[in-house]
């Protein structure tokens, strides 16, 4: 139960009581003439079970009305009692039990991400992997973080991302990509060190403040370096110089709001679409998709392919329009994972 959940429930309960409770009391005035008072102080010692007396003497069918109102205000009052010991009991060990259980639940996974870190920059990434229906195990230290994650719909755990026990706690050993967005260079720098030891395959991105911290990231084998300070920077800029380009970007980044994204998709060995130029495929006309770029598989990036361009196996197809037409490509090429 959320605390946004439990204010509501308790509403609810007293609004049930007090409904009960009102109907008790105009049974007792109607079926025995009782005062009002005297009505509600009955249907009030009835719904709590004291033990006393009628007021006045019950008429057979005044009993018949005090055994109903009898049942219903007792199970009201024990489903009350059992909601609020719930609250409670979720509020002293809910965390440890959901802890609990995205530590089994981190035990089996895998082909997921690891983010390290889960500031503003971590949050960020892992939404992004999240949208992109990828499972994501996030890892910091701080446990307001990790709490934050659990609420998000993440695994997470609390440790250190620079420890090799830490990262294996995590599955390093079963992901299939690796985030370090922690707050030093120092401790990115450890963490891709640690990870590239415990699984050389691992792809890794990695945040960098300095210059220098971006050039060792990569000679450890971090596959991306990003400087988000740089990087905002020249956004900046380009808001100011290049105003029609800056919207661009943004737009085909974010979308603003809009069904539009741009994709990345791996021709397979057995795609159906290898061996074919993009003047046969037709993506544009027939799936209304723009092909920006191919990406050979020895690593040459042919921007804005012409119609004679030739997919072949092992390519990537970097691929803009709206989700649908997209998903409808991403069928077409067989043998292919976006």
């Amino acid at each position: 139960m959320t605390p946004v959940e439990l204010p509501k429930r308790i509403g609810v309960l007293l609004l049930a009581i007090a409904a009960v409770l009102s109907a008790g009391a105009t049974g007792y005035v109607l079926i025995e003439g009782y005062p009002w008072f005297d009505a509600f102080y009955m249907a009030a010692t009835t719904m709590t079970t004291v033990g006393y007396m009628e007021i006045h003497p019950l008429s057979p069918a005044g009993r018949v009305f005090n055994i109903g109102y009898l049942l219903a205000s007792v199970c009201l009052l024990l489903v009350t009692i059992g909601m609020m010991t719930q609250a409670v009991l979720e509020n002293q060990f809910g965390n440890v039990i959901g802890r609990r259980r995205a530590k089994r639940m981190i035990g089996k996974v895998s082909n997921h991400y690891i983010v390290c870190g889960f500031g503003r920059v971590g949050r960020g990434a892992a939404a992004e992997l999240k949208s992109g229906g990828s499972r994501v195990v996030v890892i910091d230290r701080r446990d307001e973080r990790v709490e934050w994650a659990l609420k998000l719909g993440h695994l997470a755990m609390a440790g250190d991302s620079t420890l090799d026990d830490t990262l294996r706690e995590a599955g390093v050993e079963r992901a299939t990509g690796m985030i370090a967005a922690l707050t030093t260079d120092a401790d990115n720098l450890f963490a891709v060190i640690s990870a590239k030891s415990l699984n050389p395959k691992l792809r890794i991105a990695a945040r960098a403040a300095e210059d220098d911290a971006e050039r060792k990231m990569r000679q450890v084998g971090a596959d991306e370096v990003l400087a988000p300070y740089r990087m905002t920077g020249v956004r900046l800029a380009q808001a100011l110089l290049k105003p029609h380009v800056y919207r661009f970007l943004d737009f085909a980044t974010s979308s603003l709001g809009m069904a539009v994204d741009i994709e990345q998709l791996a021709v397979g060995p057995e795609s159906g679409v290898a061996g074919k130029t993009l003047a046969e495929l037709n993506v544009r006309r027939d799936l209304k998709v723009i092909v920006l770029a191919i990406r050979r598989a020895g690593g040459e990036m042919i921007f804005n392919p012409g119609a004679e361009a030739c997919i072949q196996a092992g390519d990537s197809l970097i691929v803009m329009g709206e989700q649908a037409p997209l998903r409808g490509l991403e069928r077409r090429v067989i043998g292919g994972r976006s």
